[in-house]
């Protein structure tokens, strides 16, 4: 058993002494074809080394060498990625559909309805790839899906191009996130004033310091006010109607909220937003077509008097009569006018009786 052409066998088998004890078993790492094909290199041969066979070990034992080198790359590289993706300065490639939005919403743009500039982002998508992540959090209720901080239109465009969306995922509280999704809007496409206002408005209702809310949307304190005050005067169903309007400033969404203060205008508003002229029309001449109704010189007929002409028998005019909300006015327009009240003015108690005695039978 022992004999020189016994070694011999297994020297050639094996090429090399075997170890004394056996090698503690890596853990098994699952990795996927892209992964292994990036981590090994396999030097090209050429056809006298593709023949000629090895001289010092067996295709077994390199293959096995080979797969121990990879699963501890790959172990490092996970650690890495998961060092890197806490610091949030790793770019990974996400589903679109894995990834939710913001829980407060900031934007009312209906895609390119609103928002003619949401095409151009899909071209450039489509030509030139996605060149600015978005970041995202780990959803904090559903597992392996992600919530958006900003670059919700940039996701929005990858998802109708089928393209994975690049993004950076951060741990985030709920404070952090919205931070950083209102500074990310104030430093690229600038929210609208009544998106910001509807924005800090639904923040203040989940309860966030104002502080916090005038850190994320760079407010001064007088500003903050205004916002709010102007959310709260006008109801929420009348602004999505009209939309963003990035052309209307902050003193025409005032004047729109002082209007509206009166409730049959309020009344004709609910009336104007359904017509098909208004919702046909760009989102700043909706809110321009809105104001417009409102405040023509003209009021709504509901607020007209009822008028009724007084004549004398000859048919001759004797002036009006308005009545209105239970009340009635005489508007006498003769020459002999003032004479003619005073004799009413004498003969008003018995002309009252003789009414009531006539209206009992």
């Amino acid at each position: 058993m022992n004999s020189p052409s016994r070694k011999n066998q297994l020297k050639a088998l094996f090429g090399a002494p075997l170890p004394a004890a056996s090698e503690p078993q890596a853990p098994e790492v699952s990795v996927s074809s892209s992964q292994a094909e990036a981590s090994v290199s396999v030097p090209e041969k050429t056809p006298d080394q593709l023949i000629r066979p090895s001289a010092s070990r067996s295709g077994a034992v390199k293959a096995m060498g080979l797969s121990l080198a990879d699963m501890s790359r790959e172990l490092e590289s996970a650690k890495q990625l998961s060092e890197s993706l806490a610091k949030g300065d790793q770019v990974v490639e996400l589903d679109a559909s894995l990834i939710d939005g913001s829980f407060v919403e900031d934007r009312l743009t209906r895609q390119e309805t609103d928002d003619p500039e949401f095409l151009a982002l899909v071209q450039s998508l489509h030509q030139h790839g996605q060149q600015v992540p978005i970041l995202v959090r780990p959803h904090p209720y559903q597992a392996g899906r992600f919530q958006a901080a900003y670059g919700h239109r940039r996701m929005r465009a990858a998802a109708r191009l089928g393209l994975p969306v690049k993004a950076l995922i951060k741990p985030l509280t709920d404070a952090e996130l919205v931070l950083a999704q209102g500074k990310e809007n104030s430093e690229r496409r600038d929210l609208s004033f009544i998106e910001r206002a509807l924005f800090a408005q639904a923040l203040i209702e989940r309860g966030f310091e104002r502080s916090t809310v005038q850190d994320a949307l760079s407010l001064h304190k007088a500003e903050m006010t205004r916002f709010l005050q102007v959310a709260a005067a006008i109801p929420e169903q009348i602004i999505r109607a009209i939309g963003p309007a990035p052309k209307v400033g902050r003193p025409r969404w005032m004047q729109l909220a002082d209007v509206l203060r009166d409730k049959l205008q309020l009344k004709q508003a609910q009336r104007i937003i359904t017509d098909s002229d208004f919702k046909d029309a760009e989102t700043d001449l909706r809110f321009q077509h809105l104001l417009q109704k409102l405040t023509a010189t003209e009021k709504p007929e509901i607020n007209k008097p009822a008028e009724q002409k007084l004549q004398t028998r000859n048919g001759e005019s004797l002036g009006l009569l308005r009545l209105q909300q239970g009340r009635a006015q005489f508007d006498l327009q003769r020459h002999d006018a003032e004479g003619f009240a005073e004799y009413l003015a004498g003969e008003m108690a018995e002309l009252y009786e003789q009414f009531q005695q006539k209206k009992n039978g």
